[in-house]
C-alpha cells in the first residue's frame, strides 16, 4: 500500500468510517481551477497513516477519480498538487461526488454535491474554523495573564466557548443520529468520572472502575466504519497500553471480548486481530508475549486470520513457537549439556534456590562486560542467597575462546556448559527445538531467573533488573 508523508495537524477534522462493499463502483470529480495541471490524490485515513486511494494528473483544473469497486465508508481528502493543501470530506453510500474546490478558501468557499454527509460536515468545518480562533485567543490570553483575575477572566470565557463547541456537537447527535458526523462525535467522547476531586483511596478506585467501565460508550465494534477514524487507534492504544492492568491474563480477556463484539463485522475483525498481533508480537513488557501465545492458539493456528499472506502467517508461528515453551510461570525446559570438562551436565542437576540461565558468547562485545560483572555480583551476594549460574556457551565452535574466558576471569564457581556436536545432531535428526528456540535465544547475552523448581521468574532483563527482581523476590520470601 502507497503512502504519502502528509502531517497530521493539516488534518482539519478528526474523522473516520468504514463498510466494504462492491458495485458500480465510485466517481470523485474535483474541479479546481487555480490548478491548470498536476498530481492530486486522493486519499484516507487508516490506522496511523494517510493511505493513497488513487492519484492521477490535473488537466485544465479538472480531474475524475473512479474505479469500479465502491470507496469504503470513512473520511477522505482530497490532496492538491504540490501536497501543501488538503481538503476533508465524507465518503458513505454515495459514491458519485464532485468538489468544487475554491483554494483561496477552502472552508467557505468549496461546494461538495452528490453527499448529503458532507452537508452536515461543511456546516460543522465552517462552525469550527469561526471558534478555532476565539478558542485560541483565550488559551493566549490565559497563558500570558499577569494575575489571577485575568486567567480566570481567559479561563472563564474559554469555558464557555467550549460549551457552545460541545453543545453543537450534542445537537448533531440529536437531530442527525444517523450521520456520519454522529457517529463521529459519539465515539470522539472522552468519559467523565464521577469525582473530579477525590480525596482518598476509594474515590480514586472508583473513578478508576467507572473510567474502565465506560471507556468504549459511543463505540461500537459491531460496525466496520469505525476503524477509518483518526481516534479509533490511539483510543485502542490508550485503553491497552494505559486503562487496563498490563498482565498478559487481562489483556487477554479484554482482547478475546473485543474480538467477540466484533465477530459480525469482519474489517473491524481484521484490523483489531492485525493490532493485537503486532502489539505484542514484540511486547513493552516482560510477560506479555504470552498473549500472541494466545492469539496464535486461538486464532491464527486455526485459520482464522485468512487474509494475511504466507510470508505474514510463519512469522507470526515463528515467534509464537519460540515464546511458548518459555512463558513467565512456565517450567524451563531441561538443557542437556557438557560442562568444561567433557562431564554430562543438565539444567535439572542443579540444586539452588534460584538459577542464573545466562546465554553467552566469549567473542559477544557486551558479554565480555557483562560476564566479569555478573561474577562480580555473584560473589558479593548471590552466592550467599543461594543462587546458581548455569551458564551456556551458544556457540560451540567458540569453545577455544569460551574455556580461555572461563579460566582468564576465574568462573570456576559457575556451571559452564556447551551443547555437543552429537547432541545438536541427534536433536536435528528428530526435529527437536534447539536449546536457542526453546529459550528464545536471538541475542547474547540472553537471561533468564528460575525458582528452586526451575519455573521462569524473569527472562531477557539486563542484568541489573535481574537482579532487581531477584532482590524483590528474596525479599517477598522472607518470614513475615
Amino acid at each position: 500500500m502507497k503512502r504519502i508523508p502528509v502531517p497530521v495537524y493539516l488534518f482539519f477534522l478528526f474523522l473516520f468510517s468504514f463498510s466494504a462493499s462492491m458495485g458500480q463502483g465510485y466517481q470523485v470529480k474535483l474541479e479546481a481551477p487555480a490548478y491548470d495541471s498536476g498530481i492530486a490524490y486522493l486519499i484516507y485515513y487508516f490506522g496511523q497513516n494517510m493511505n493513497i486511494q488513487d492519484s492521477g494528473k490535473m488537466t485544465n483544473g479538472e480531474i475524475i477519480f473512479h474505479k469500479e469497486e465502491k470507496l469504503l465508508p470513512g473520511v477522505y481528502s482530497i490532496v492538491f498538487p504540490g501536497k501543501n493543501k488538503l481538503y476533508d470530506f465524507l465518503v458513505n453510500k454515495e459514491q458519485q461526488i464532485t468538489i468544487k474546490a475554491d483554494t483561496s478558501d477552502l472552508i467557505n468557499k468549496t461546494i461538495v454535491t452528490g453527499s448529503s454527509e458532507n452537508d452536515l460536515f461543511i456546516k460543522y468545518q465552517q462552525f469550527t474554523a469561526t471558534m478555532s480562533p476565539l478558542l485560541q485567543k483565550e488559551i493566549d490570553g490565559y497563558n500570558n495573564a499577569t494575575s489571577a483575575a485575568d486567567s480566570a477572566l481567559h479561563q472563564s470565557k474559554y469555558i464557555e466557548l467550549n460549551d457552545k463547541m460541545n453543545a453543537y456537537r450534542k445537537s448533531v447527535i440529536k437531530d442527525f443520529p444517523n450521520s456520519m458526523l454522529a457517529s463521529l462525535f459519539l465515539g470522539m467522547q472522552e468519559t467523565t468520572v464521577p469525582n473530579l476531586h477525590p480525596k482518598t483511596h476509594q474515590d480514586t478506585l472508583q473513578n478508576y472502575q467507572y473510567y474502565k467501565k465506560h471507556f468504549w460508550d459511543g463505540i461500537t465494534f459491531m460496525d466496520d466504519r469505525i476503524i477509518r477514524t483518526p481516534f479509533f487507534l490511539p483510543k485502542l492504544e490508550r485503553y491497552f497500553r494505559e486503562v487496563i492492568s498490563p498482565n498478559p491474563d487481562s489483556i487477554i480477556k479484554e482482547s478475546d471480548y473485543i474480538l467477540l463484539l466484533a465477530r459480525s463485522a469482519p474489517e473491524m475483525y481484521k484490523f483489531l486481530l492485525n493490532w493485537f498481533t503486532d502489539e505484542y508480537m514484540n511486547p513493552k513488557y516482560m510477560g506479555q508475549d504470552a498473549v500472541l501465545v494466545h492469539l496464535f492458539e486461538k486464532y491464527h493456528s486455526k485459520g482464522i486470520s485468512n487474509w494475511l499472506n504466507e510470508k505474514q502467517l510463519t512469522a507470526i508461528s515463528n515467534k509464537a513457537y519460540m515464546v511458548m515453551s518459555n512463558l513467565i510461570g512456565k517450567t524451563a525446559a531441561d538443557l542437556e549439556m557438557v560442562n568444561e570438562n567433557g562431564k554430562p551436565t543438565n539444567l535439572y542437576s542443579l540444586s539452588a534456590k534460584y538459577v542464573v540461565v545466562n546465554f553467552w558468547d566469549p567473542t559477544c562485545s557486551h558479554c565480555r562486560i557483562e560476564i566479569p560483572l555478573m561474577d562480580s555480583i555473584y560473589n558479593a551476594k548471590w552466592k550467599k542467597q543461594g543462587v546458581k549460574i548455569f551458564a551456556v556457551l551458544t556457540e560451540s565452535k567458540e569453545k577455544e575462546k569460551w574455556l580461555e574466558f572461563i579460566n582468564s576471569h576465574h568462573l570456576e564457581n559457575w556451571t559452564n556448559v556447551y551443547e555437543s556436536e552429537q547432541k545438536r545432531k541427534e536433536i536435528l535428526s528428530k526435529n527437536q527445538p534447539s536449546f536457542k528456540q526453546l529459550y528464545n535465544v536471538t541475542q547474547t547475552p540472553t537471561l533468564y531467573l528460575l525458582d528452586k523448581d526451575k519455573r521462569i521468574i524473569a527472562k531477557q532483563l539486563t542484568l541489573e533488573q535481574i537482579d532487581e527482581v531477584l532482590q524483590t523476590k528474596i525479599k517477598n520470601d522472607l518470614p513475615k
